[in-house]
């Protein structure tokens, strides 16, 4: 392709070819392997042939990013920009937007046909299209393509997976022809190494030259500090110091836990991983950049930066983050201690990856990483032209074994599994457009039914071991009787028991009472008489493999019980996506947003909203609580709404008396919904969590961001992040139809003065 200067790999050809033959493409590759180069040359040709092209990414962030760099490459006058808070030239030949923006522009249309939005659009591009198996948002990507006009070339970059052929032909059913492209080809390979706590002067390669697991590596053993200090002793300094021994820097310490990242960040700030030089230009960059932030001014990292070290998490300001990302590009940081989020595309570029550990503390307990967990931290390491090999160590924990580790890295990578789940909206979106008969087609088309003899796997294979145990229990009878036969005899053996039973009862009472037997007693003792002799007729009556024959006959059956509620649980399997769509459908013809399968006027406005729960959003915009509250309240109360319940304990700070009395209104219509939505086995969720609620009105009303953020405990991020999702619902409000006047000028003028530094930085 003349068109880079620099000669493509034979993956990257294969995709351009594809893409050029007018073919949708599937391109699964590790990270770093190149697939951006895949989506410049469908770029390029949407330039030359004007047309236009959608860039699709699973983070506001990682858009950005992309923004920035295309803008660069193309010029500003051709790339746009649409997330959920920002557009910019929409209209440009280029546009970058997230997974999000684009579903919600498919529901604006009509299926399979071109509306204005997407009007000259020949390509969309779905960069990290292995998001589906995100449990939250995976859903997004499957609509995505369900819904995608058919006239548009899908080009869905992934990460590896088991899967990638299932996932082609599920694209080459649902919308258009597609081809797979697969490669485990890393333009960097990689390298692996071990450190054991009990040599931590070095780091022992993990594998031996002939691919087996190093046996010098001993399994770690937990260790504690001497005296009142009961903490597990902290090698990550050294960890470091062994990293820059070996010229194996800059490097990404990947970690499962904030705190930690802060922690281990402030261990390594004696190291002095920077030159004077270096540290001299840090400084400019920092002065430079506070001049544009000033909100950062300050901010107690600056120390550590300088000397090389940084910490990247969510519970950092957006802004800090992106000097961080900066400063690492330009190679002046030489360690970044980040949490896994990292490893979710940023352009991080790494001649290392540290990962704390492969197993992760979860709700029930410690697991291990999934493989493609550990691929895409490890990835990050092995820089294209730079170096010639990536290091990836893996630091030894009492959690896991050095043999779990060397599975674990020779492991292939796990399958993409459907997160497609109806919800509120897709329901209204579907049933404004299409007959009920038609949006089950459409139901039906997703990954998770296409799919579902993957995910209904376990139940078959129990199904077959059920049949297995059935066909080793089929007993050959001696005496060539079914087991038919068998089943007679049983019956009439436990007639026989029954009755010989009774009458010897009769017998022994009347003998007592010295009383003759009666007609009908006599006749009962020749009828038991002949059911004796009835039963001495079958073979089974003196067959030595009676017992064994009837035993297995037993098992059987409770076999064959065991297989109906399997095969009842397949069929329920199966239908579980429609199932699903009729359970939110009776719910909504419950509140009267659906009549006769047509949304009514509170159904089409709930059909714009876009949130976890619509119909508990719905109820309370339709409720009027919401219509008297100042922009400060209205922040507060719907703040409270759209924040998730957090793990760590936070104390409620006091809000204001008008936000206590609406969200205790707001209580009576979460427990309808909840109840109504519990009959109808629907779990979706309805939030009152007013964390922020009192720092949200403080910030509208005026107060200094020091003063906001000094009054709870807790990352800055996750208070911008917590404003942001806030900010998401009121412009949700200005936007959608039929919402009273005065509620969208409150929103408005809220949305305005939340939208300050530093919470409108990206």
């Amino acid at each position: 392709m003349s068109e880079f200067p620099f000669e493509l790999d034979d993956f990257q050809k294969e995709a351009c070819q594809i893409i050029d033959g007018g073919e949708s493409v599937v391109v699964c590759a590790p990270t770093g392997a190149g697939k951006t180069v895949i989506a410049q040359h469908a770029i390029n040709r949407a330039i030359e042939n004007n047309n236009r092209i959608f860039y699709t990414t699973p983070l506001k962030a990682l858009s950005n990013q992309k923004f920035y760099d295309f803008c660069e490459q193309y010029g500003s006058d051709k790339v746009g920009l649409l997330t959920g808070d920002t557009s910019i030239n929409r209209n440009a030949q280029i546009v970058i937007m997230t997974t999000e923006v684009f579903r919600n522009m498919l529901y604006g249309t009509n299926f399979g046909a071109v509306a204005d939005n997407l009007k000259d659009v020949k390509y969309i591009v779905l960069d990290e299209v292995h998001y589906m198996n995100d449990e939250q948002r995976g859903t997004v990507w499957e609509e995505s393509i369900i819904y995608c006009p058919t006239n548009i070339q899908i080009i869905a970059l992934s990460a590896t997976v088991a899967n990638g052929q299932e996932l082609t032909d599920w694209i080459n059913t649902v919308h258009s022809k597609t081809k797979l492209v697969n490669t485990d080809f890393r333009p960097v390979p990689l390298k692996f190494y071990y450190f054991d706590s009990s040599q931590p002067l070095k780091l022992l390669p993990l594998f031996t030259p002939s691919g087996s697991l190093n046996n010098k590596i001993n399994p770690e053993k937990p260790q504690w500090a001497k005296g009142k200090d009961k903490r597990k002793k902290s090698y990550v300094k050294q960890i470091i110091a062994n990293l820059a021994e070996n010229d194996m820097l800059p490097a990404i310490y990947f970690t499962f836990s904030r705190k930690k990242c802060d922690e281990q960040m402030e261990k390594c700030s004696g190291l002095e991983l920077n030159t004077k030089e270096e540290q001299r230009r840090i400084k400019e960059f920092i002065e430079k950049f506070v001049a544009e932030n000033p909100h950062l001014y300050g901010n107690k990292h600056t120390d550590y930066l300088i000397q090389g070290v940084a910490s990247h998490h969510a519970g950092l300001l957006p802004a800090w983050k992106n000097l961080v990302e900066k400063l690492f590009q330009q190679g002046l940081i030489k360690v970044v201690f980040a949490t896994e989020t990292l490893a979710a595309g940023i352009n991080m570029p790494a001649r290392s990856t540290v990962i704390s550990s492969v197993s992760k503390r979860t709700d029930s307990g410690h697991r291990m990483l999934t493989a493609n967990e550990f691929l895409q931290m490890s990835g990050r390491a092995g820089r294209r032209g730079m170096d010639e090999v990536g290091y990836v160590t893996i630091v030894g924990t009492s959690f896991q074994s050095p043999e779990e580790v060397a599975n674990l890295v020779l492991s292939g990578s796990n399958p993409l599994e459907s997160r497609f789940s109806p919800s509120y909206s897709m329901v209204l979106n579907l049933l404004q457009r299409f007959s009920l008969e038609e949006s089950k087609e459409l139901i039906l088309k997703s990954f998770g039914y296409y799919s579902s003899d993957y995910r209904l796997k376990p139940i078959i294979d129990q199904m077959q071991n059920y049949d297995n145990e059935i066909q080793q229990r089929q007993f050959v009878c001696p005496n060539k009787l079914t087991d038919q036969d068998l089943e007679k005899y049983d019956k009439i053996r436990f007639i026989y028991v029954q009755n010989r039973q009774t009458y010897k009862k009769i017998l022994k009472q009347e003998k007592s009472k010295k009383r003759d037997l009666s007609k009908e007693v006599v006749e009962f003792g020749k009828k038991n008489k002949q059911e004796l002799q009835e039963m001495k007729n079958y073979a089974c009556d003196t067959c030595k493999m009676y017992k064994k024959h009837s035993k297995n006959l037993e098992v059987i059956k409770r076999y064959e019980t065991k297989k109906r509620k399997l095969e009842k649980e397949i069929e329920k399997q199966k239908d579980i996506y429609w199932n699903k769509f009729l359970n939110h459908r009776a719910v909504l013809e419950e509140y009267g947003y659906l009549q006769n399968d047509y949304p009514t006027e509170k159904g089409k406005t709930t059909s714009q909203l876009r949130s976890e729960n619509e119909l508990y959003l719905a109820e309370i915009i339709f409720s009027g609580i919401l219509e008297n509250l100042t922009p400060a309240q209205l922040a507060g109360v719907l703040c409270a709404i759209t924040t998730e319940d957090i793990r760590i304990e936070i104390p409620y700070i006091p809000f204001s008396e008008a936000v206590r009395k609406t969200l205790n209104k707001i209580r009576n219509i979460k427990r309808k919904i909840e109840k109504i939505q519990a009959n109808h086995d629907i779990d979706s969720p309805t939030y009152i969590n007013p964390y922020f609620s009192s720092m949200i009105e403080l910030w509208v009303e005026g107060a200094e961001w020091e003063t906001v953020a000094g009054s709870i405990e807790i990352g800055e991020g996750d208070i911008v992040r917590a404003f942001k999702r806030t900010v998401d619902v009121l412009r949700q409000l200005t936007t959608v139809d039929n919402i009273p006047e005065s509620i969208v000028f409150t929103a408005r003028e809220a949305i305005n003065k939340i939208l300050r530094a530093p919470v409108d930085v990206d």
